[in-house]
């Protein structure tokens, strides 16, 4: 299955930290770049390499079997607890993000310098990629999105649980008319229940999109979890 390279944003001082952001279905990489250009713009996160990787072209089910860049299949729009999934499809996509942050770690970045996170179909990848990594990362965030694989997702995390530390932020809008709220919400939950730590935030009146205000809570987020090392070690 052909895909296309990932976009990379360097750092522009030493690289010590690495953010992948992935993204929903139909878009590519390229339509979350505007997260780097601003940071850059503000000379935020200077030694943060970003990498927006890009979903291979399949055939979407409720789309009619039209192809566009997916993680991987919807069938239905159903409610989440009666909806089918495509379990290959999401399995397959977690090593793609599995390897992107084994390729990072071999590059010399701590595994704990490493943040997955997406919207929507980007986003329930990263929440699902990132609790179930075989490595501890600094950060898992996912926006506008839902739990995949609810009846096995903690099959699947490692035994140590690696990640059961590591702080998730989620942000959703009250008016999404596409992954709907209540998704987003449950899922929060549900990880909560589980033993995760989730901080789940509400925009209201924001449909199915990223707002300057989730923006601005993303970006304190990720100060908290790669601060600048400056002078310190580690990083390559």
């Amino acid at each position: 299955m052909s895909t296309a390279a990932a976009l990379v944003v360097p750092a522009i001082k030493r690289h010590t930290s690495t953010v992948i952001v992935a993204h929903g279905l139909g878009d590519s990489g390229a339509g979350w770049m505007f997260l780097a250009e601003n940071w850059r713009m503000r000379n935020k996160f200077e030694e943060t390499k970003f990498v927006f990787p890009n979903a291979p072209q399949i055939p979407i089910t409720v789309n009619m079997g039209m192809r566009m860049p997916g993680w991987y299949d919807i069938a239905d729009f159903g409610d989440l607890a009666n909806r089918s999934e495509d379990e290959a499809g999401v399995l397959r996509s977690q090593k793609v993000f599995h390897t992107l942050i084994a390729d990072e770690i071999k590059n010399g970045i701590p595994t704990e310098r490493i943040v997955l996170g997406g919207f929507s179909q980007g986003g329930a990848m990263s929440l699902m990629a990132g609790i179930t990594s075989p490595t501890k990362l600094g950060g898992i965030f996912g926006l506008s999105c839902y739990l995949l694989l609810r009846e096995k997702l903690q099959s699947l995390v490692p035994a140590e649980s690696p990640n059961k530390a590591t702080p998730i932020f989620m942000g959703h809008g009250d008016a999404d008319q596409v992954v709907r709220y209540a998704w987003g919400k449950m899922t929060a939950d549900k990880l909560k229940e589980w033993g995760w730590s989730v901080d789940f935030k509400t925009y209201r009146g924001l449909p199915h999109s990223a707002a300057p205000e989730e923006i601005d809570d993303l970006e304190k987020y990720l100060n908290q979890r790669i601060p600048p090392l400056g002078d310190k070690a580690g990083g390559s």
